[in-house]
């Protein structure tokens, strides 16, 4: 608490009243002080900076495929039996003997015997050859073109 030491020498209590309120605790009303402070406010906004353009083309390319093509082929063999069928046997039909079908080729005879005349022995295999062919193939290239915009365009642009 300050003393009374900055009044006058002959002043007393009586004469100064504000000096009395100012030493008074019980007199004392509370003081309010503003406390500054300063903010930042940060914002966004959307600026253009430049452009870009990009142009797409497509070529065409020619590129050669080589792939191994497969087809059957079928051979066919005229073998000569000239075999008569017992007059009780039943007739001979078509059967396989491994990778070939025979089929028997009958004939009735005057004689009403079957006479088998021939048999044909069909055989398949696989050959296989090489082929070289060309397709077009398409290719897409891009191109980017950057185009800057300096600062006093960017506000001018739409």
């Amino acid at each position: 608490m300050p003393s009374d030491t900055n009044l006058p020498p002959a002043a007393d209590k009586a004469n100064f009243p504000a000096a009395n309120e100012r030493l008074d605790t019980a007199a004392r009303q509370p003081m309010v002080l503003p406390v500054i402070e300063e903010q930042a406010l940060i914002s966004r906004e959307v600026v253009e900076s430049g452009r870009l353009r990009i142009r797409k083309t497509v070529q065409q390319v020619e590129q050669p495929v080589q792939v191994t093509l497969q087809h059957d082929e079928v051979q066919v063999e005229h073998v000569p039996v000239d075999q008569f069928v017992a007059d009780d046997a039943p007739l001979p039909g078509s059967r396989q003997e491994g990778d070939v079908l025979i089929v028997p080729i009958l004939r009735e005879v005057v004689v009403t015997r079957v006479l088998i005349v021939e048999e044909l022995h069909i055989s398949k295999r696989v050959v296989e050859e090489d082929f070289t062919s060309t397709v077009q193939l398409r290719q897409e290239q891009i191109q980017v073109e950057r185009d800057s915009l300096t600062p006093d365009s960017a506000g001018n642009t739409p």
